[in-house]
């Protein structure tokens, strides 16, 4: 593991100690698990993609190299301390201090109505309603087009566990297709991704 990738280690077990709900993982996502999360990116054209919950940036990172900086890419993070090591290290994203369910305001401020991906690296915890009673998914497909693709991770171990499993049946209730990934076991802990595809949006 690289002197960077230690450091990184060192800070997800620290914030994972101090608020373990809002963080996914005691370790930074690896690079086999980032690139099964943006396999799915549209590669042509000028895409526009939002990042949630990109923490140190190991999806921020593929999301650059899999679409080669072109387009959009708005990275959403709550955590001030990776926000502004986000921005360091990634001065061509669009990093942004901010709750994921103030993502309607902040495309609007931007003047996006659609956005082609939306990477998570929430925890599943992220997703349950909040205070106006609508889950993160519906705040997902009322942002994506009709082509756009959602891409989010789980650990295999809780594949099976309760919270899981409701939230992928919250999952296919909001999208047409939902696809699970064979594992990536090269990842501590190992992972599956689910790529989501046809938001139901029965407002548009």
């Amino acid at each position: 593991m690289s002197r960077s990738r230690w450091a990184d280690t060192a800070l997800f077990l620290r914030e994972f100690v101090r608020h373990p709900l809002n963080t996914a993982s005691v370790t930074p996502s690896s690079p086999a698990l980032a690139a099964a999360m943006t396999a799915p990116l549209p590669r042509a054209g000028d895409p526009v993609v939002v990042e949630l919950g990109p923490g140190t940036g190991a999806f921020t990172r593929a999301i650059q190299e899999h679409t080669g900086g072109r387009g959009r890419h708005i990275a959403v993070e709550l955590n001030p301390g990776w926000a502004q090591l986000l921005e360091h290290r990634h001065p061509g994203v669009d990093v942004v201090l901010a709750d994921a369910r103030e993502l309607p305001a902040l495309l609007a401020d931007r003047g996006i109505t659609t956005v082609d991906a939306v990477v998570s690296g929430l925890p599943w915890v992220a997703y349950a309603p909040g205070p106006d009673g609508r889950g993160l998914h519906s705040v997902i497909v009322d942002a994506l087009g009709p082509d756009g693709v959602f891409t989010q991770f789980g650990y295999t171990w809780t594949r099976w566990a309760p919270p899981a499993r409701r939230q992928l049946a919250d999952l296919r209730a909001h999208f047409a297709d939902v696809v699970i990934s064979p594992a990536v076991w090269r990842n501590l802990p190992p992972a599956v991704v689910y790529e989501a595809r046809g938001p139901r949006q029965p407002s548009r």
